[in-house]
């Protein structure tokens, strides 16, 4: 081999050498150096290490509340050894679980934190994509002492017992009302529907006097819009008539019953009397948002039965700015069918920051998720994004208390039910929507019905199935 030969060779191999030992650092990792070049003096190389956090970007990008929340608790976050990358995903609420329960089987793409909604955690956890956080939370005197309302920590503990992530908000539902419309229409603008049949006729009312350019009421029936038609709409209903999804007692799924006639009843007087949107609105991925920040602010939508949280969308920085929105709207309770006790209904759900199991850092994401859920840090958020705080300490502040309707959704709470703590429930849930949309579309309830009964026995199997 000539010398040209052994030198080019000499170089090369220097270099895949260099690359080996400095170039194959994981891809979260960032090697800085700390020394002053030239000057003789040491030089020290620190890894700043990379904690991506994963959450759902409903189509906002970064004028996003939550975007805006990771960066400014980010800036503040005070080891700088760190830096906190939002990863978010751009889908629909059903597309982000799917998207999620994919990225975190592998260790090649799971976040280090990961937003996980409190119905699903449990299938999450049962799964293995979850790491539980006992052992770390004994050391966390936010978690011990108190300040964490105690009733909120039920939705984060799987079936096993365990915590798999750390509560950031919780949430009530009830009937968003517009009362300029109802004034309009010869209605009381303090609205307390005892039944059904008052939501039913208010909404024919408004049908009558207050102009065809008004859509009644608004619910979510389609399976675009995932896990807002199975709580929003079908489990406020359900759980209105005293049935449950699951029975506690014998393990089951309920799969026929007088309570799930009685709510799909609803839904298909809703559709056959023309009180709802058009069905390309709102069997649409967007329908959520097109109620509450397209139709409500400009006057288009007298009824919406959804979450508390959609008053964020009007905030200055929100999605859809309205001042006078807490002049404009009523939030009355969903009453029972026929007004029987408790008399009214909500269902109770909330989001969490979870640790994945395939996370490459996981000590430095709990202790930025510690920092990030600390009283300060969640009472800018729960204020911004317009959600119902899950500690104790912010709730009683009165930057938190002062903000329109937070007294009256939290006040909702005391009648709350929460979703079945099941793994099998986000399968179930699916065939929720599926029935919904059906109904919606023209099937009628008891065919519904039968095809639901169907497919939860597939799912669930013979032995863990009743009929009412």
């Amino acid at each position: 081999m000539g010398n040209g030969k052994r030198k080019l060779l000499l170089i090369t191999t220097t270099l895949l050498c260099a690359s080996l030992l400095f170039g194959c650092t994981n891809n979260k990792e960032k090697t800085t150096d700390t020394g002053d070049a030239g000057t003789g003096k040491n030089s020290t190389q620190t890894t700043k290490k990379t904690i991506t956090i994963t959450y759902r970007d409903d189509g906002i990008g970064e004028e996003g509340v939550f975007y805006k929340w990771i960066k400014e608790v980010s800036a503040s976050y005070p080891n700088k050894d760190v830096e906190i990358k939002p990863t978010p995903i751009q889908a629909s609420e059903g597309d982000y679980f799917a998207k999620i329960a994919l990225a975190l089987k592998s260790k090649d793409t799971a976040p280090d934190i990961v937003t996980e909604d409190t119905f699903i955690l449990n299938s999450d956890a049962s799964a293995g994509f979850l790491e539980p956080l006992d052992e770390r939370l004994k050391g966390w005197e936010d978690w011990t002492n108190g300040s964490f309302i105690e009733a909120m920590k039920k939705g984060v503990t799987a079936s096993d017992g365990k915590v798999y992530g750390i509560p950031y908000n919780t949430d009530s539902r009830g009937l968003w009302y517009n009362k300029e419309i109802f004034k309009q229409a010869g209605l009381p603008e303090d609205w307390q529907p005892k039944s059904w049949d008052d939501v039913l006729k208010t909404a024919r009312t408004i049908k009558e006097k207050a102009g065809q350019d008004i859509v009644p009421i608004w619910m979510n029936m389609g399976k675009a819009t995932g896990e807002a038609t199975s709580m929003q709409t079908y489990e406020m209903l359900l759980y209105g008539t005293g049935d449950r999804l699951y029975d506690d007692a014998s393990g089951k799924w309920i799969i026929k019953s007088q309570g799930i006639l009685d709510a799909l009843s609803f839904i298909e007087s809703v559709n056959k009397e023309k009180l709802g949107p058009p069905l390309s609105k709102v069997l649409n991925g967007q329908a959520g948002n097109t109620s509450s920040r397209e139709y409500l602010p400009k006057g288009k939508l007298a009824i919406s039965l959804d979450g508390s949280w959609i008053t964020g969308n009007y905030f200055e920085n929100g999605a859809a700015p309205w001042p006078e929105y807490k002049d404009v709207l009523g939030f009355a309770p969903m009453p029972t069918n026929k007004g029987q006790e408790p008399g009214s209904i909500t269902l109770a759900g909330g989001w969490a920051l979870s640790v994945p199991s395939n996370a490459q850092h996981k000590d430095e994401a709990f202790d930025f998720i510690k920092y990030a859920l600390n009283k300060e840090n969640t009472q800018k958020l729960v204020i911004a994004s317009g959600n119902i705080t899950v500690r104790a300490d912010v709730a009683k502040d009165p930057g938190y208390t002062k903000l329109p309707f937070n007294e009256i959704a939290t006040e909702y709470l005391k009648n709350a039910e929460f979703r079945p703590a099941q793994d099998k429930y986000p399968e179930v849930s699916t065939q929720i929507q599926t029935m919904v949309e059906s109904v919606a579309t023209g099937m009628s309830p008891a065919d519904a019905m039968k095809k639901y009964a169907q497919d939860v026995t597939r799912i669930a199997g013979n032995d863990h199935v009743m009929e009412k």
